[in-house]
């Protein structure tokens, strides 16, 4: 079921004419279109970005001016606490007089009216959905981009720092064997982290 959504997802960003080494900025809560968004971008070499929910416009403005994102990718809204808030709107903001985007693709989270810019945005299930599961995955060299994640930028602008497919995978898996002693057939693993952050990238994705 993963793979086919991955696959439509894949097929939806090809149909963008994203290519190899283009950059997608992620801002979505902890819903499975934000995972199935960023295994799409790595099957097609495309360097996905994500930005965590709670930053402010002006913080995800950086790091898409920084990353020259092509396409963001971003919910209506989300849960706080319980209660619905803005995401959409935040993402509108952060983006006007952006140039480097052409689309925005919006998962319907909150069922919140929002405002559609005609040519640029469109709804992540009606394009998402429309696509074939079946999905070819392409090849890439070890040292092929794999993602940006952005430093906090506590101390100074926000640096991004670029992780490369081999090297991280190999890390990865072998942090979740020596470190966490997990072996896939028998143990039940949870992680608490945002995917917004490495360890959510690294432990939950």
């Amino acid at each position: 079921q993963l793979k086919d959504e991955v696959s439509r997802a894949a097929n939806a960003l090809s149909s963008l004419r994203l290519v190899a080494g283009d950059r997608v900025v992620i801002q979505l809560p902890m819903i499975p279109e934000a995972v199935v968004s960023m295994l799409a971008c790595a099957r097609l070499g495309l360097i996905h970005s994500v930005v965590f929910g709670g930053f402010s416009p002006a913080a995800l403005r950086a790091r898409v001016d920084d990353a020259e994102a092509r396409v963001v990718i971003t919910s209506d809204g989300q849960y706080r606490r319980g209660a619905g808030a803005p995401m959409k709107a935040n993402v509108d903001e952060a983006l006007e007089g952006a140039e480097t985007v052409e689309k925005v693709l919006v998962v319907r989270r909150v069922g919140e009216p929002v405002a559609m810019q005609e040519g640029r945005d469109v709804w992540w299930d009606e394009f998402v959905a429309s696509q074939s599961p079946e999905h070819e995955p392409e090849s890439f060299d070890s040292e092929h981009p794999l993602f940006i994640l952005y430093t906090s930028g506590t101390t100074g602008k926000p640096k991004g720092i670029l992780h490369t497919s081999g090297g991280y995978l190999t890390q990865v898996a072998y942090t979740h064997r020596v470190v966490f002693d997990l072996k896939p057939d028998t143990d039940v693993y949870w992680c608490g982290a945002d995917i917004g952050w490495i360890t959510g990238h690294s432990y939950i994705v």
